[in-house]
């Protein structure tokens, strides 16, 4: 299924892009979602679920597909597998930015598929909880611009050094995989989340249901 979710953000394009490029940075700001290792342009991770009771636990991989700066348009592909072998999921996730006044507009697509407890949603309301969970993931982001902002208006920059930056130096010493120390996450809530959806879609049966069985009770 295909999931189409926009947003702004309150930051020039520049660094709406650095910040989105920046998989360690913005991972905390997921739902459920938790970045274990880093492997140059690979990571690995894991998302946790819950759909009622039953919790669901992917572990996977994703890697950037595209990464066009000149068009601040970047292609992900991630893939996972419930651990229990209770079913997998991949996505190809596009992001294309584009300046909106002094921030950044940002236009996400999702083509995702889904087997096991997870499929069980339709198309619209995987729809709503994207959405949801987009717009928690934004506010999460936008609090740590905030922040970030606040850190490089009152630390000044590095100094370099005569082979280049700080920055530069750090990254000639890192090689191979490397483990993220990130603290694991509440599992998302899928039931929760879709609390809504699900209850116009099928509350209306559900009072039907209710009323016929009061009425057998008063002819009882």
């Amino acid at each position: 299924m295909e999931l189409k979710n926009e947003f702004r953000v309150g930051v020039p394009i520049e660094q709406a892009w650095r910040t989105l490029t920046d998989i360690e940075y913005i991972a905390p700001c997921m739902p459920g979602a938790q970045l274990t290792e880093i492997d140059g342009e690979e990571f690995k991770g894991q998302v946790k679920v819950k759909v009622g009771p039953i919790t669901a636990q992917y572990k996977g991989t994703a890697k950037f597909k595209e990464k066009d700066e000149s068009q601040h348009r970047l292609v992900l592909d991630a893939t996972g597998r419930d651990t229990r072998g209770a079913g997998n999921a991949a996505a190809e996730v596009t992001a294309e930015m584009t300046s909106d006044g002094d921030g950044t507009k940002i236009v996400i697509t999702t083509d995702l598929k889904v087997t096991g407890k997870v499929a069980q949603f339709g198309r619209g309301v995987m729809a709503d909880v994207s959405e949801k969970l987009i717009g928690q993931f934004v506010e999460s982001l936008e609090q740590k611009l905030v922040e970030s902002n606040e850190r490089e208006v009152a630390t000044p920059p590095a100094p370099e050094s005569a082979s280049g930056t700080a920055d530069d130096d750090a990254n000639e010493d890192s090689s191979g995989p490397r483990k993220v120390n990130m603290p694991e996450p509440e599992p998302v809530d899928l039931l929760d989340t879709a609390g809504a959806p699900l209850f116009k879609r099928f509350g209306p049966f559900a009072l039907v249901a209710l009323v016929l069985v009061l009425l057998r009770r008063r002819k009882r």
